[in-house]
């Protein structure tokens, strides 16, 4: 659906953003030439990233945090998320429309977004920018850097969010009806390889996703 022929959801629309973040020991796997322990360190910090920035982005009403890994719960809600566990634990998409359900039990009229949990030059503007976007009663989402996945996916108030997360994800997306958004190279910049670390560095991470690298003496090119 081309952009020109929708409109933008109006500046007050409140949104409700659903985080998914996995099991922290099965998490960010290409990132294991860096070891299992900062591999681990890397994704709960790109995900908290994500949180803070989502927490603290003027159109979002509340951040629901979808996880089963106590470690990451614990820190996720210290940063203002609310965290529910993975049901049915069934993969992806599944959680998604999990976390989409109850956002939209809890607070009916908004919009519902995911947002993907290894972004970690994500800022608030970033998001506020994707989601002023998203054409009323309609769905849009962001491709990934490599233009096949996808690192947002929104529906505005009285749309359903109807999540095709997996390989090719964007082209699904497209097919299922949803705008393709241009989003900001943050935004765009999810991390699965070293190589995409590094990338991310040079646009510059978020505080807690700097914090490890310096404690760490940063990581080695990919």
């Amino acid at each position: 659906m081309p952009a020109s022929d929708v409109l933008p959801a109006p500046d007050g629309t409140a949104w409700c953003v659903v985080v998914p973040v996995k099991r922290l020991a099965r998490a960010k796997t290409r990132l294991q030439a860096y070891g299992s322990g900062l591999r681990r360190e890397l994704a709960l910090a790109f995900a908290a990233d994500v949180v803070a920035a989502a927490v603290r982005c003027p159109p979002v009403l509340q951040v629901l945090v979808v996880t089963d890994d106590e470690q990451a719960a614990a820190v996720l809600a210290g940063l203002g998320a609310v965290v529910a566990p993975d049901r049915p634990d069934a993969g992806l998409n599944p959680a998604l429309e999990h976390g989409a359900a109850l956002l939209r039990e809890r607070s009916p009229g908004c919009g519902v977004a995911t947002v993907s949990a290894d972004l970690p030059c994500l800022r608030p503007d970033d998001l506020a920018a994707a989601l002023r976007a998203v054409p009323a009663g309609s769905r849009a989402f962001v491709a990934d850097a490599d233009g096949r996945g996808t690192t947002l996916l929104a529906a505005a108030p009285g749309a359903a969010l109807l999540p095709a997360y997996g390989d090719g994800s964007r082209l699904r997306h497209l097919a299922s009806g949803a705008v393709e958004l241009p989003g900001t190279p943050a935004l765009r910049r999810d991390v699965d390889t070293p190589e995409d670390l590094q990338e991310a560095r040079a646009l510059g991470v978020g505080p807690r996703t700097s914090a490890v690298l310096a404690r760490t003496g940063g990581v080695r090119q990919g």
